[in-house]
């Protein structure tokens, strides 16, 4: 932990003055709205679509920056890749400010030939094929994000004038053969879950969603969320973004969740 005065107890990992001891965050360094991204150039990438930032912080794969975005206040928080990291995050983070708001903000692969690379995947469900949210919820649960945030998302694609998709998200906590990937010498448990995915109308993979929507769902202290991913690659086409593609998407996917959290925020 950064810092360097002792965590008080095993059970909340903090600090005496509430640093949490992953995210190295404190109460009142976090806006109420806080944009998560897995990876820790997107959040930095950030900060010019903000002005008047007054944190900046990097512990471990978690760096955050808190700002302003038009007239909201909001943070942007990396959380690495998977939903093992995204519990840290979001449960430490909750601790910090009192009744957050959520948004990811990642990448994914999309599953459908209609959802191309460079669009934006705004989930309204999450299909769980990982064992994090387990912890929380029965195995037949369906996570969902909370309706005025997923409103918020719709509304701000619009806006913007991106081209977007509503549905189903699948989250992974496997890269390669959870998501259908059948690499030479790697043989896989699953070979066909990619196609029945795909009949099922499933739109994207990705590998965070299921755990944040499942976490504020349970949550007594006041969550709400919601997520947009950028398209990268699309696996029924067998096309992946280009370098300059990629950064343009993830610059809408980024735009798009920070207008959500401004028009949430009552603008």
């Amino acid at each position: 932990m950064v810092g360097g005065d002792n965590i008080t107890g095993s059970e909340r990992v903090a600090d005496a003055g509430g640093r949490q001891y992953h995210i190295d965050c404190a109460p009142g360094e976090l806006a109420r709205y806080i944009l998560l991204a897995g990876d820790p150039d997107r959040v930095r990438s950030a900060e010019g679509m903000l002005r008047d930032v007054s944190l900046r912080r990097a512990h471990r794969e978690f760096a955050t920056i808190t700002g302003l975005y038009e007239d909201t206040t909001v943070s942007l928080m990396s959380t690495g890749i998977g939903c093992d990291n995204t519990e840290i995050a979001v449960v430490e983070a909750a601790q910090c400010v009192e009744r957050p708001t959520f948004i990811r903000v990642g990448s994914s692969g999309a599953l459908q030939p209609h959802c191309h690379v460079g669009d934006l995947v705004i989930s309204d469900r999450a299909v769980r094929r990982e064992n994090t949210s387990l912890n929380y919820v029965a195995e037949d649960h369906v996570p969902r994000p909370h309706p005025d945030v997923l409103e918020a998302l719709v509304r701000a694609a619009e806006i913007l004038g991106y081209p977007f998709h509503v549905g189903a998200t699948c989250s992974t906590s496997s890269f390669y053969a959870g998501q259908g990937r059948q690499i030479e010498g790697f043989p896989i448990l699953d070979p066909g879950a990619l196609d029945r995915l795909r009949d099922d109308g499933v739109l994207n993979f990705e590998m965070e969603m299921s755990t944040l929507f499942t976490i504020s769902e349970v949550s007594t202290r006041g969550l709400r969320a919601g997520g947009v991913c950028a398209v990268f690659a699309n696996r029924a086409t067998g096309k992946f973004a280009t370098r300059l593609e990629m950064a343009a998407a993830q610059e809408r996917c980024l735009l798009a969740g920070l207008k959500a959290a401004q028009l949430l925020n009552g603008g």
